[in-house]
């Protein structure tokens, strides 16, 4: 790919809720703009008129049909969506693409930052993203007109402002669910091995306990700085296990933080993360409760008595099938 190419429907300004684009084709560097990519979009950083910073996602595969279905949908989700701890949409365009304009984050993702050593994210702030994308997602299950499961929650997905404040992006799986249906039935897997909950897997049901899952996959990598799969797809969930099991705590946290954290905040990281990642969905914590319990607005039962469910790693006959699919 040459270095430069041309790129049609180049954002650059905002007027009148509507976004304006360039009347020609304008020469970006794809390698200097280009951020992020996924299985159907790309990402590109820009600016506006004023100067301030801004994100594109530009829909990239699928046919014009399913292109648009998924534009309309996260585009309707996010419109409706208003809370500190949610990457809001600032505006959107259709010329030369289905494009998607959000906020730049000064510090990329999660992922991105737990995996530079450079940037060592300190303890206090590990935990605040842990409590802020607690907000989020209460407010997507609880706090919204509809209830809203996001179905992709994971580190890459949750980007960081300037002050390090979490805020919930890519909406491109979110479903609304009625207030009359307690799940949602989906006909194939979607979302991200190593955060997908094992009802996905056997039965294919969604709901905020899907959500609340991979949450607590999310507060493993915070506490360890290790992703969700690694390099030769080992699991966190299995890797931590042992560790949560035999309440050897300090010995999951990430050796970049050269053990200066907060003892008694990562035992009740921990003990919410195993409840989290309860094999029993029904067993699972809502994420009013996990935000109330970071918060200190509601207490953490006794981690020495009562640490963990024995649901919670407890395999059944079909279990040894389930992990080799999903780690």
């Amino acid at each position: 790919m040459a270095s430069e190419e041309k790129k049609e429907g180049v954002i650059f300004a905002v007027e009148n809720n509507r976004i304006l684009f360039s009347d020609s084709s304008v020469p970006i560097s794809a390698q200097e703009n280009l951020i992020g990519e996924g299985g159907y979009s790309e990402v590109y950083k820009g600016h506006l008129q004023d100067g301030e910073m801004i994100a594109v996602k530009r829909l990239i595969r699928g046919t014009p049909e399913e292109m648009t279905s998924d534009f309309l949908s996260e585009l309707g989700i996010l419109v409706h969506v208003n809370h500190p701890n949610i990457s809001n949409v600032i505006g959107y365009g259709v010329d030369g693409g289905m494009h998607l304009v959000l906020p730049l984050s000064q510090h990329g993702s999660l992922a991105s930052c737990l995996s530079d050593q450079n940037k060592k994210l300190d303890w206090g702030t590990r935990y605040n993203i842990a409590l802020g994308t607690a907000s989020g997602l209460c407010y997507l299950h609880e706090g919204c007109q509809r209830r809203i499961i996001h179905r992709d929650i994971k580190a890459p997905n949750i980007l960081l402002s300037h002050d390090f404040q979490p805020r919930i992006s890519d909406f491109g799986l979110a479903k609304w669910l009625p207030d009359q249906w307690t799940n949602l039935t989906v006909s194939q897997f979607e979302g991200t091995f190593g955060y997908l909950a094992p009802e996905v897997f056997m039965n294919g049901l969604v709901d905020e306990k899907t959500d609340v899952y991979a949450y607590g996959v999310l507060l493993l990598e915070i506490i360890t700085g290790h992703p969700a799969l690694d390099e030769s797809q080992q699991s966190l969930v299995m890797r931590a296990r042992p560790f949560i099991i035999e309440k050897s705590f300090e010995k999951l946290v990430d050796p970049h933080l050269d053990g200066a954290c907060d003892l008694e905040q990562l035992n009740d990281l921990v003990w919410i993360a195993s409840q989290c990642i309860n094999q029993d969905p029904t067993e699972r914590p809502k994420m009013s409760t996990i935000y109330r319990m970071l918060s200190g607005d509601e207490g953490i039962p006794d981690c020495g008595k009562k640490f963990i469910k024995k649901a919670a790693f407890k395999k059944r006959k079909s279990d040894e099938e389930l992990t080799e699919l999903e780690f």
